[in-house]
């Protein structure tokens, strides 16, 4: 936002009548008042992280807890697992549905407690390290319960198709509450390793404040790692249920899932794993709930950087492919990210914003270890100091949270403009604190998916798929390529705000 000097002012100031002095007087005057204004104008991340927080809240499933502050949501899906004879209340839903899919939902714990373990700080100076540790715990506990034997994780509850052709509140919900698992016989890699990924890194996050919960967490990552390996094949091939997150290979799961056990536990057992790899995935074009590699990479090499993993073989060729990575993004590689018009990243016209927030985490994470090792990232074509990376990341943010052409903020309930008709089944629907009436399948579509006004409850901090190549954005709940918000979305950027705040 470029702020102008009021004319009267400008040209006063520039008067050739003018004393010099009294003009030196007034230019002081002047730049002073800009930076006030430009003060009052900047994001305001603490806020933002704040509502980043909450959007968890809105996505529970289960008996919701006392001290739940996103009041328009209620109990749902209490007798989840009913159906297989084990407890399965609790976790997420991924989305804009009422569907847990357990993929996803482990890649946004990994997420949530990597932004507790780098930025806990952070966070604790913002008052939210509580807020993010809850987030957390709700779904590490709902983990737990789906993994009740070593070799047995249940991946998903509910029937995504049957969902999607359903607009219900999920305390509403009248389709299936099928729960599907994955075991010996039955594998998924993938699904075991991003699970086991997301206790290690929460066993890390827990380890201070919370120590018997802390190992109790690590354990069942050692378990599920073990499961992951020992019995190799992607998840969908197991539960053809889930097909909506798809896995397109359960490699980098197994080296990211290694990387955090390697971290979590200093065991060389998990660096030899990662010495002995097939590959290192190479440079990657994107993080994702799919495609791991980018975020062991980094992780891989934030552990060289501080002298707790070697540069020699294959961990430091994982580090060379995460600096590659970061060095594309900020336009310094061989392959540059794309960009919007406006110099927004860019990969994908459905749900943009999560490869965004991902790559932000990555970005700033790696600027810290940069800083403390003293170092720049030695790009192709530039030298890149960690303060440069910041900066990128901050502006990408800024551009997020509505400096960018449309004047939007894409985190719902941030600014005064913001997606008003966000692709949420919930949200799209009167609360049943307000109004208890039962909403059926067909009248949650007649009535509230196909209206124009805005959703009655704002999903505050939930993060939608955001603008296309051309900084374009419809604001419309049939949009769910650009206006759904999904908990991978969210995941991230907590740590990118705590950041920044």
């Amino acid at each position: 936002m470029q702020l102008q000097p009021p004319l009267l002012f400008h040209n006063f100031l520039y008067s050739s009548q003018m004393a010099p002095k009294i003009k030196t007087a007034f230019l002081v005057l002047g730049l002073s008042l800009l930076l006030l204004l430009q003060e009052v104008v900047s994001v305001d991340y603490g806020s933002a992280l704040t509502k980043s927080l909450l959007y968890f809240e809105a996505q529970r499933s289960g008996k919701l807890p006392s001290n739940q502050r996103v009041s328009w949501r209620g109990d749902s899906a209490l007798k989840d697992g009913s159906d297989v004879g084990v407890d399965l209340v609790g976790g997420y839903y991924d989305a804009g549905d009422n569907v847990k899919f357990g993929f996803p939902q482990a890649f946004t714990v990994t997420m949530l407690s990597w932004s507790v373990i780098d930025f806990g700080s952070k966070l604790s100076a913002k008052n939210e390290l509580d807020n993010a540790l809850a987030a957390i715990k709700w779904g590490t506990d709902y983990f737990i319960k789906a993994h009740p034997q070593a070799n047995v994780l249940y991946g998903q509850v509910g029937d995504g198709d049957a969902d999607h052709a359903c607009w219900q509140r999920p305390e509403d919900m009248t389709t299936p509450r099928t729960s599907y698992k994955i075991d010996e016989k039955k594998p998924g890699s993938d699904l075991a390793g991003e699970t086991a990924a997301a206790f290690a890194a929460a066993s890390m996050a827990f380890r201070k404040s919370d120590p018997d919960y802390s190992s109790k967490l690590l354990d069942h990552a050692k378990q599920l790692f073990d499961f992951a390996n020992s019995h190799q094949g992607t998840y969908q091939s197991s539960i053809p249920q889930a097909h909506f997150y798809s896995s397109s290979g359960f490699q980098d799961e197994l080296v990211w899932a290694a990387a955090w056990l390697f971290r979590a536990t200093n065991d060389k057992t998990y660096s030899d794993y990662l010495n002995d790899a097939d590959t290192t995935g190479g440079p990657r074009t994107m993080f994702s709930w799919d495609d791991k590699y980018a975020g062991a990479q980094i992780l891989i090499g934030k552990l060289v950087w501080e002298g707790k993993a070697s540069n020699d073989g294959f961990l430091g060729g994982f580090k060379d492919d995460g600096e590659q990575f970061i060095c594309n993004l900020v336009q310094k590689g061989d392959n540059n990210a794309k960009l919007t018009n406006a110099g927004a990243l860019w990969w994908d016209s459905f749900n943009n914003l999560q490869y965004t927030t991902t790559a932000l985490f990555l970005t700033l994470s790696y600027a810290d270890s940069l800083s403390s090792a003293k170092a720049t990232l030695d790009c192709l074509f530039d030298d890149v100091s960690p303060d440069d990376l910041v900066s990128f990341a901050r502006s990408q943010v800024d551009y997020i949270l509505g400096k960018n052409p449309k004047g939007m903020s894409y985190m719902v309930g941030f600014g005064s403009s913001f997606p008003q008709k966000v692709h949420h089944r919930g949200a799209s629907i009167v609360s049943i604190k307000q109004n208890n009436t039962h909403v059926t399948c067909q009248e949650g579509l007649d009535v509230w998916f196909n209206s124009q006004s805005p959703n009655p409850n704002v999903l505050e901090g939930a993060i939608v798929g955001g603008p296309d190549q051309g900084d374009n954005y419809t604001d419309s709940r049939s949009n769910f390529q650009q206006a759904e918000a999904a908990t991978a979305n969210s995941g991230p950027i907590v740590g990118v705000l705590a950041r920044l705040a």
